[in-house]
């Protein structure tokens, strides 16, 4: 023993795994894989630290509980009916065609039936684990694909807690030779009383224990892992496993409000446990049966990583999906799990398998999770290297995924909007305030529904699907706007638009300055920066108008801090343009913008969007004058509220020749400014007021389309 202490030996093992997941996680790699790793270089035939076995096995043990129990307490069998019949199709189909094919395979090399059985059921299980925490790296985890993928990874868990079940129980029973009738008889028995006193206590007794537990953190997380732990062990004594104990022991808690707080409290605890588990595996592997079975393991690894995602294929392919959809949920399964080399070491320790087939097994897993990791990682470009070929999966018809699309494109777009999560919704809610008529994309189904519910035009897909661009109408928008936070994906978008000449605007999201000078140095024409414009407002709100206000004041006065919302009809009007006074008998005391306070302000001052007015007047009138404040403008959905860019030429023969810009007084009389002057191959760009017109000058002038209409009918120019 190494420095004769158990206690060194655990010190250097976590080194050595620390280690070796810092080199993962540069390689992007779960950390399954390098706590395997770290078991074969700890382990006897590299560097033989580890001796204390069994006191491994006990934390492995205690981890692969808090597994079970983490999976019972998070079983959403709501997800599967969400998903409707895709994902129990799917989950099932995958289940019976890789287990017969796998056990075929497996007899074809001339394995006893038992181990072949072993081998095909290995096989079968994908890792929920690696999978939900890929597709939430990726930010699919809400995208169609991600959803199908969760609910046949759930019909899976169930499949593997079955086969718990029959192999500790089976299994046990045929190590005793009794009958298989005898033993099926006492398992039905010891299991229909386990689960009625596991029902009993879930009806009286849990609810309102986890309830008085609950107002302590620390004991409800103690009593948790103290009845996975104790389930798990009854479990073992009515002879069915503790693994089969410990998930009943996350059921009986799942119906509780406190699953999730139960939960997030675990995952820490439990990922160190189940490390002991990988070192023991990998600990244990004898490289000398090992290397014998490197031939048999890439065939069994080229089945998984092929065979896998093409069930899926033809499975969701016939039920009226995307090949790009079922391409990417069928990539989920293309490696075997933790539960694959949890069932394979409970076949060696009641000796149905050897070392050699649990080796097997072992490499099959370190080698499909090693490569489904990077197909999943960059499941979009092998998409488009194999897009053609993948035709023959789909249908002529994908009518499961038309059906996502919701009704015809109108003819005039003001923005195709890209992305319709927190932030895109948001903005999606305030154009339509604004009586704009936008379309969505998303990938969530559940986005999509409830924007469809709302008359909303949507389609399901993403922009880095190349299918996506030729449904929607862009020649008819004048934004695309992306609130997706993928730099990668908005300089896609903008180089895609610019590619075909789109004569629109384009809006992107940027997480940092440094995005958002990349995306204007592709041509982007608005930057979003959410997290800085939130700060920005935050700070604002935080320098409240107010304060101006002295903290003694005694008379008996109504005041109300109103902020002027974006799209107000007094947004960018002038105080005495607003019939405050007039209307109501209300004042404008001060005004709070950026952080300055403007005091008593001018009939000439200018109310922006965001400012915060201090008013003062009657109590029941300042309730009115907040409504009136933030009012919307009735737009009547002709576009006169829209602005307008014109250009106007000065007559050789005009009056206006030799006059300045500040003479004409083009914004106090026509409602327009003059933003620009081309004076032949000149171009005068914020002319000054003193800027005289000459001869042949082009004027850009902006302002609204009645400004500009009424302009040129005047023939100033």
């Amino acid at each position: 023993m190494l420095m004769g202490d158990t206690f060194v030996e655990i010190a250097v093992i976590l080194g050595l795994a620390t280690l070796l997941a810092f080199i993962g996680h540069k390689l992007r790699q779960p950390l399954i894989i390098m706590f395997l790793a770290t078991g074969i270089v700890a382990g006897p035939f590299v560097l033989g630290i580890i001796e204390s076995y069994d006191k491994i096995e006990l934390l492995a043990e205690i981890g692969i509980a808090l597994l079970l129990f983490i999976v019972g307490l998070k079983l959403d069998l709501n997800l599967i009916r969400t998903t409707g019949p895709v994902a129990l199709a799917t989950g099932l189909g995958q289940i019976v065609f890789t287990s017969a094919v796998g056990f075929l395979i497996a007899l074809a090399f001339g394995m006893e039936t038992i181990h072949a059985a072993y081998v095909a059921v290995a096989l079968t299980f994908s890792s929920t684990i690696i999978i939900v925490k890929l597709l939430s790296d990726k930010n699919e985890i809400d995208a169609l694909h991600g959803q199908i993928a969760i609910g046949f990874l759930i019909v899976q868990d169930i499949a593997a807690i079955a086969a718990l079940v029959a192999l500790t129980t089976f299994g046990a029973g045929m190590a005793e030779e009794d009958s298989v009738f005898a033993t099926s008889m006492l398992i039905m028995i010891k299991g229909i009383g386990f689960l009625a006193a596991i029902g009993l206590l879930m009806k009286y007794v849990i609810p309102g224990l986890t309830h008085r537990l609950a107002q302590s953190q620390e004991l409800l997380l103690l009593f948790s892992i103290t009845w996975a732990v104790l389930l798990g062990a009854t479990g073992e004594v009515l002879g069915f496993s503790k693994e089969v104990g410990a998930f009943l022991a996350g059921i009986s808690l799942a119906s509780t409000d406190y699953r999730d707080a139960i939960g997030v409290r675990l995952y820490t605890l439990r990922d160190f446990l189940l490390l002991f588990f990988f070192i023991d595996l990998g600990a244990r592997l004898d490289w000398a049966t090992v290397g014998a079975q490197l031939g048999t393991s890439a065939v069994f690894s080229l089945f998984v990583l092929v065979g896998n995602p093409i069930i899926v294929l033809v499975i969701m392919g016939a039920m009226g999906y995307r090949r790009r959809t079922a391409f990417k949920a069928g990539l989920t399964v293309a490696q075997i799990s933790e539960f694959s080399l949890i069932v394979a070491a409970l076949g060696l320790s009641i000796g149905h398998i050897t070392d050699e087939i649990l080796g097997l097994i072992t490499l099959v897993g370190v080698v499909t999770i090693f490569a489904s990791t990077y197909m999943i990682l960059y499941s979009d470009p092998l998409y488009n290297l194999l897009s053609k070929p993948l035709r023959i999966f789909q249908r002529e018809n994908p009518y499961r995924e038309s059906t996502i699309e919701s009704g015809h494109a109108p003819l005039a777009i003001d923005a195709i909007l890209i992305g319709l999560g927190n932030y895109g919704s948001g903005v999606a809610d305030y154009m339509l305030q604004r009586r704009k008529t936008i379309i969505g994309v998303d990938f969530d189904p559940g986005a999509l529904k409830k924007w469809r519910d709302r008359g909303v035009t949507v389609f399901y897909g993403d922009m880095s699907d190349p299918e996506i661009h030729d449904q929607l109408p862009l020649k008819r928008a004048r934004w695309v706007v992306s609130t997706v936070r993928s730099a990668e994906l908005n300089v896609s978008l903008i180089g895609y638009l610019k590619s075909l000449e789109y004569t629109g605007k384009i809006a992107v999201t940027a997480q940092s300055q440094a995005e958002a000078r990349l995306f204007e140095s592709h041509g982007a024409d608005v930057v979003f920066r959410p997290f800085s414009d939130a700060a920005e407002q935050a700070a604002d709100a935080l320098t409240h108008a107010m304060d101006v206000l002295p903290d003694d004041f005694g008379w008996s006065i109504s005041f109300r801090e109103v902020r002027v919302r974006t799209g107000s009809a007094y947004a960018g009007a002038k105080v005495k343009d607003i019939p405050l006074r007039q209307k109501m008998g209300v004042s404008i005391l001060a005004v709070s913008r950026a952080g300055y306070v403007h005091f008593d302000p001018g009939p000439d001052f200018q109310i922006y969007p965001g400012d915060r007015l201090v008013l003062t007047g009657p109590d029941e009138e300042l309730k009115r004058a907040e409504g009136l404040l933030n009012e919307m403008p009735d737009s009547g959905g002709d576009g006169e509220d829209r602005f307008a860019v014109a250009e106007m030429r000065v007559a050789r023969n005009s009056e206006n020749i030799g006059k300045s810009l500040a003479d004409l007084q083009f914004r106090q009389n026509y409602g327009v400014t003059v933003v620009a002057i081309h004076r032949g191959e000149e171009q005068i760009r914020t002319p000054g007021p003193d800027e005289k017109l000459v001869a042949g000058d082009r004027l850009m002038v902006i302002g609204s389309t009645r400004a500009i209409e009424d302009l040129k009918n005047r023939d100033l120019l």
